[in-house]
């Protein structure tokens, strides 16, 4: 689940992470009650105004601003709420701007200039460790500083039978250059960091920029975060910050009656039980020279409701010009499965406009095979991956 800035600096503040202070606005008017309460806590003349979508690189779309005066807060949040920010990590037509985050300036003059750095806490796959990703290149795409220069990104892996250990946090701060408080601040941000990830049950918290201020506090700028939908669970308190605005609306209405459902830019609709054999579903269409349009697993129960439900969200992309159904029958019977193929494409009526391949094979796969056939309907149906895989290549001929 991914969160906006604002909750996940809330989550980083809650367990001692210094954060860069802010209140979330919905209008221009909120935002400058929000301004004028930040000058009289935190002293700050200026404020940042700051796009909240669950993408990266709003500053380079226009989603990053800095307000000089009360004025300019009005003006700015009057400009970004509302507009469609485009950038690297969003579509062509953006991601509509429901709210800003009004934040302090921290970047105010004092004894030292101030540094930026990245600074990211994640599961490394390969070695099953947590893993603080950091670099001296804050305020830059992680991605162009791997490419350009890789030799800038650290990586310190933790066990996890011991957790984050205090001479690692010293050797983050000892990369990154730092010396005197910095050093000292540093370290007890990236222990601070690091028990916010764990205790989050997170998978990714990503800071960039980590600033060193001009009188040497070290503070999460920003914060991208996202948690493991799995252990929401035990983080009750965690569940209303999902904001369904900000998902793919047919992934949000799969969910909802239980399926799962990744929406993807193809042109074969995938209907399958078991994401294995949904990877390799995927697989087949690209072999026979399509492109997949979705993961849809739907289970083991397909009945009809259940497969006329996953026929109505495949079918509301418009891109889908076949449906591939392909169900092995271990739990779920063949048979069932294909009676539900069919009262679900008569249910449906004509609502159903792409061809439909059906390959059950396993318990009563000949039973299976016989009710698509003599269904009367415009359904296609096959034994083996191959045949299954022909058909795919013929309707889209």
């Amino acid at each position: 689940m991914n969160l906006h800035e604002y909750q996940g600096k809330e989550i980083l503040s809650s367990f001692g992470v210094r954060i860069q202070r802010g209140i979330v606005a919905q209008n221009a008017n909120e935002a400058v009650a929000a301004a004028k309460q930040l000058t009289a806590e935190t002293g700050t003349g200026w404020h940042v105004i700051k796009a909240q979508v669950h993408a990266g690189g709003r500053g380079k779309g226009g989603g990053v601003k800095l307000a000089k005066n009360l004025k300019e807060v009005e003006s700015v949040a009057e400009q970004i709420i509302g507009m469609n920010l485009i950038t690297p990590q969003t579509s062509a037509e953006g991601k509509k701007v429901h709210q800003v985050l009004v934040a302090e300036d921290v970047y105010y003059p004092g004894d030292s200039e101030p540094d930026e750095f990245y600074m990211s806490v994640l599961l490394n796959r390969t070695s099953g460790r947590n893993m603080i990703m950091y670099s001296t290149e804050g305020g830059m795409d992680i991605e162009t500083v791997a490419e350009e220069t890789p030799h800038l990104i650290f990586t310190e892996e933790v066990d996890p039978s011991v957790g984050l250990l205090p001479f690692q946090a010293r050797r983050i701060a000892f990369n990154l250059g730092l010396s005197g408080t910095a050093f000292k601040e540093m370290t007890k941000f990236v222990m601070a960091l690091y028990t916010a990830y764990t205790k989050s049950d997170a998978s990714l918290f990503e800071i960039n920029p980590v600033l060193k201020t001009s009188d040497d506090k070290i503070m999460a700028v920003d914060a991208k975060v996202t948690l493991d939908e799995n252990a929401l669970y035990r983080h009750k308190n965690y569940v209303d910050m999902r904001d369904i605005r900000e998902e793919n609306p047919i992934e949000v209405e799969a969910k909802e009656v239980g399926l799962n459902y990744v929406d993807l830019d193809g042109n074969v609709g995938c209907m399958v039980n078991g994401a294995g054999l949904a990877m390799a579903t995927m697989d087949l269409i690209k072999q026979a020279g399509g492109e997949p349009a979705n993961f849809l697993d739907v289970g083991g129960t397909a009945d009809a409701k259940r497969v006329e439900a996953a026929f109505r969200i495949i079918l509301k992309d418009p891109n889908v010009k076949a449906i591939l159904i392909n169900i092995f029958g271990g739990i779920v019977r063949c048979d069932r499965v294909a009676q539900g193929v069919v009262d679900a494409y008569k249910n449906m009526g004509d609502a159903i406009k792409v061809p439909i391949i059906v390959r059950l094979q396993g318990t009563n796969a000949d039973i299976a095979k016989e009710l698509i056939d003599n269904s009367g309907l415009d359904v296609q149906s096959a034994v083996q991956f191959q045949e299954a895989a022909d058909k795919v290549q013929a309707v889209l001929a």
